[in-house]
């Protein structure tokens, strides 16, 4: 069996957990600031780094680590003084399994959903942030030794989207996920032999992507934009002041250019804004949680960014056919029917 860690936030108090998670990263990794994000479904009050989950299992293969791990949602951030103080010169690859993300370096942004390779350097300072909901990704880090490229071929590749659905990436993604899922089928002996399987097919990856997309397309542009804007608003539907104008300013572009990127997909930003937070609030209307059930309807359509309860009433009635109140109720009387058949 390879050799393997396992770190689970539940087996350390509620207070800990958040603290020695990031402590572990910044071994794992190279350090850096890490933030906790709320949860889409927390209270407004809830801290997010009380009672923090995260379950992270390391795989040593040689100088090669694996690490398959779910996490709640956060910002990991290197700044350049951490950079100059100490670089470990690795690549940190982390394959999307659930959840989606985003990351900047300067000026460049770039999104990942479900089954993307984001790729980072410990070599340059980065943020890195997920949405509202949990994360799972298997993460590779890999000496910048091992990636049998020149230096500049290798760089070109940090900040891209790299597709783990298909060719080279899809590769190493079944690989993966394949050695993530069962370790027991290895022995020692066969861990620096499969950490150089990795350190190959990273490097093909790499190549494959500078050779065949040395630069960003003006569509692939547009569709990282958007999928940025997207994320941004999803991580802030309770503020109720969530406007286009706001959005645009958030990420440098005109008004303009923000309605286009949304006509390009048969949308309105007004549309995109309001079905999501409609979505958010019918999901916690819907929930068996029971802290969900006790909390007054009109304070669910406050969360989502309705401080109005007349206008979120509206809003939803219109989305969904029945009034918010009806709704819950109708999941009551549900959810105590099957109680009764359950009990008989």
């Amino acid at each position: 069996m390879l050799h393997e860690s396992v770190f689970r936030s539940v087996d350390l108090p509620v207070d800990a957990r958040f603290e020695a998670w990031a402590e572990l990263l910044r071994q794992t990794h190279a350090p850096m600031d890490l933030v906790p994000i709320p949860l889409a479904t927390a209270d407004r009050g809830h801290h997010p780094a009380a009672d923090y989950h995260a379950h992270q299992r390391l795989i040593a293969l040689g100088d090669v680590t694996v690490w398959p791990a779910t996490f709640d949602p956060i910002v990991f951030r290197r700044t350049p003084r951490m950079v100059r103080q100490s670089d470990p010169e690795t690549f940190h690859l982390s394959l999307l399994l659930q959840g989606e993300g985003a990351a900047s370096w300067g000026r460049q942004q770039t999104a990942y959903e479900a089954q993307d390779f984001h790729v980072n350097c410990t070599s340059m300072a980065y943020d890195i942030l997920t949405g509202t909901e949990p994360v799972t990704t298997v993460g590779v880090e890999i000496p910048r030794s091992l990636v049998a490229l020149p230096a500049r071929k290798a760089d070109q590749v940090i900040g891209s989207r790299l597709s783990g659905r298909e060719g080279v990436g899809a590769l190493l993604a079944q690989f993966l996920m394949r050695l993530a899922e069962d370790t027991t089928a290895y022995g020692p002996a066969d861990a620096p032999r499969l950490g150089t399987v990795v350190a190959d097919l990273v490097t093909a990856l790499f190549g494959h992507v500078a050779d065949t997309e040395p630069r960003l397309t003006p569509e692939a542009h547009r569709r990282t934009l958007l999928l940025n804007v997207k994320v941004f608003i999803r991580r802030h539907l309770g503020d109720p002041d969530l406007t286009p104008a706001a959005i645009a300013a958030a990420h440098h572009i005109s008004r303009s250019y923000l309605h286009r990127l949304f006509q390009a997909e048969g949308l309105t930003v007004a549309t995109y804004v309001r079905d999501q937070r409609l979505r958010n609030a019918y999901r916690d209307l819907t929930a068996p949680d029971p802290h969900l059930r006790a909390t007054p309807i009109h304070a669910i359509g406050a969360r989502w960014g309705f401080p109005r309860a007349a206008e979120f009433s509206r809003a939803f009635r219109t989305a969904y056919g029945v009034p918010p109140s009806e709704l819950r109720s109708r999941v009551a009387a549900e959810g105590a029917a099957n109680s009764g058949l359950v009990a008989n």
